[in-house]
C-alpha cells in the first residue's frame, strides 16, 4: 500500500464530521488537549482553517506550530492527512 499510518489511511477514508480533533492524524492527546484550548475542537474546527489558508501548507503548519505546539513531523501529518481527506472526499 503506502507508508501512510493506519491513522491516516482511517481518517482520509471515513466521514470527518463528529471526530474529535486528536482523530487527525499527527494530533494526540497532548497536540488536541493544546486545540482544544482555543476553540478547536472537532476536526472540521481545524479542516476550516486549512481551507481559509487557501490548503497552504507553510501557512497550515504555522499555524498548526503556533496553536498546538504541534512540531515539524506532527505538522507534517496533519497536513497530509486534511489534504488527504480532502482529495478522497471531495
Amino acid at each position: 500500500m503506502s507508508n501512510t499510518s493506519k491513522k491516516h489511511q482511517s481518517f482520509c477514508s471515513e466521514p470527518m464530521k463528529g471526530k474529535p480533533v486528536t482523530a487527525l492524524p499527527g494530533i494526540g492527546p497532548a497536540r488536541g488537549s493544546q486545540l482544544q484550548s482555543q476553540g478547536y475542537h472537532k476536526a472540521t474546527d481545524v479542516y476550516g482553517k486549512y481551507l481559509t489558508m487557501h490548503e497552504n501548507r507553510n501557512e497550515f503548519q504555522g499555524w498548526l506550530k503556533d496553536q498546538s505546539g504541534a512540531n515539524f513531523k506532527q505538522q507534517g501529518d496533519c497536513y497530509n492527512g486534511v489534504r488527504g481527506w480532502t482529495d478522497n472526499n471531495l
